[in-house]
């Protein structure tokens, strides 16, 4: 993979990236296979369930408590409800290459 000038990929140099490895993809097949990946995971992740993509690591949600926050501007007390966030553990493969 190659690196871009800066410290992030978007979405359409990921798509670049697959279309260069892959020529026999169209750059409009790419789009539609890199955003049916990202609306299967983001539509599991909404169920409840986990994603586990082995080497890679695996999605899941979070549970976060209500709590009370601070307006950074203002300094006033906002109540902020309870959520769930998305969360990536990385697998071990991954760990591996990132860290030598």
């Amino acid at each position: 993979m190659r690196q871009t000038g800066n410290s992030s990929m978007i979405r359409s140099e990921l798509v670049a990236v697959i279309a260069e490895a892959n020529p026999h993809l169209t750059i409009r097949d790419v789009e539609q296979i890199v955003a049916t990946v990202f609306d299967e995971i983001t539509d599991a992740l909404a169920q409840g369930r986990r994603v586990e993509l082995r080497g890679f690591g695996a999605f899941s949600t979070r549970a976060r408590d209500a709590r009370t926050g601070r307006n950074p501007r203002t300094g006033d007390a906002v109540k902020v409800d309870a959520k769930r966030v998305p969360y990536f553990k990385p697998g071990k493969e991954l760990r591996e290459r990132l860290n030598g």
